[in-house]
């Protein structure tokens, strides 16, 4: 392809876009949604992900031992925690350390700073490996003779699990819809195109213009619309992640939510809009030539 069928083409899906106004706007415009709502959900479950992670390096559960055992009783329980599947660390904390740690937790609270350490049990900090398997590890940690009690925040873990599980199924399932109807719509756009031009384009035939040559302005038509589509959608996408984050970050009740800076996704993002994008506008062009032609 010549430099002059280049700007043949680029000038002529130019002119295309601008002959429908408001095909053009609502093509662009679904386009847009459909990147939009794609990414949204996407991102949520990205940093779902990311929060799972965390929780996963950070999350640990507390197992407490019987009072009838001694500190030695209590201490030889270490290997059959470690031995428990899904178990990745455990730490004894005796009585004493216990007392002292909730002392220091409270520092201002007096009637707290000189407790007896009877009143606490020995027990074990044990971090676990894969969040989604935490009640079967809970489960698992009760059953180990002298363990009286386990205290574990499922229910956290488990939102945050809901929250990337539903945020993907959600994001999937509306990709391929928007999708579909991102490509139905411009090949609509597209098609008035050629029902207009059908004239020129029947002259284009007689005279012996090959289909290719006949195919590439539309094309270009979709490229650029697809493309636009992509860089409107990639913008209002960074405003909208910038002000929920804020949003967060600000939320005292959401201090346990960390949201990735977008500056660490933006050129994800930004790839996957522009594929999409073109995918969507280059699919609608070389649907409706597709059926003008009859190729």
């Amino acid at each position: 392809m010549g430099k002059h069928d280049f700007r043949y083409f680029f000038r002529e899906g130019l002119s295309n876009m601008f002959s429908h106004g408001f095909m053009t706007f609502a093509a662009i415009g679904i386009t847009v949604a459909c990147l939009l709502i794609m990414g949204t959900f996407t991102l949520v479950a990205v940093n779902a992900n990311a929060l799972l992670r965390t929780l996963e390096q950070e999350n640990e559960i507390l197992a407490y031992v019987d009072d009838a055992y001694s500190a030695q009783q209590a201490k030889a329980l270490q290997s059959k925690l470690e031995a428990v599947d899904n178990v990745t660390d455990v730490t004894f904390i005796s009585k004493e350390q216990a007392m002292e740690d909730f002392a220091a937790e409270y520092p201002d609270e007096e009637m707290f700073q000189d407790l007896d350490p009877a009143i606490f049990e020995d027990r074990y900090a044990v971090k676990i490996g894969d969040l989604e398997r935490l009640p079967q590890t809970v489960r698992a940690v009760q059953a180990v003779e002298g363990i009286t009690g386990v205290n574990a925040h499922e229910e956290i873990a488990g939102g945050f699990i809901t929250v990337r599980n539903v945020a993907t199924v959600v994001c999937v399932a509306l990709i391929a819809i928007l999708f579909v109807v991102s490509v139905f719509i411009i090949s609509n756009t597209i098609k008035l195109t050629t029902f207009d031009r059908r004239d020129e384009i029947a002259i284009m035939r007689m005279v012996g213009a090959t289909n290719g040559f006949i195919r590439w302005p539309f094309v270009y038509e979709g490229f650029m619309l697809g493309f636009l589509g992509a860089v409107v959608a990639f913008f209002l996408q960074w405003g909208l992640y910038e002000a929920v984050a804020q949003g967060v970050d600000t939320n005292d009740t959401l201090q346990l939510i960390r949201i990735i800076p977008f500056r660490q996704l933006w050129m994800s993002v930004a790839g996957t809009f522009a594929g999409a994008g073109i995918l969507i506008g280059v699919g609608g062009s070389l649907s409706a030539i597709r059926k003008f032609l009859q190729v």
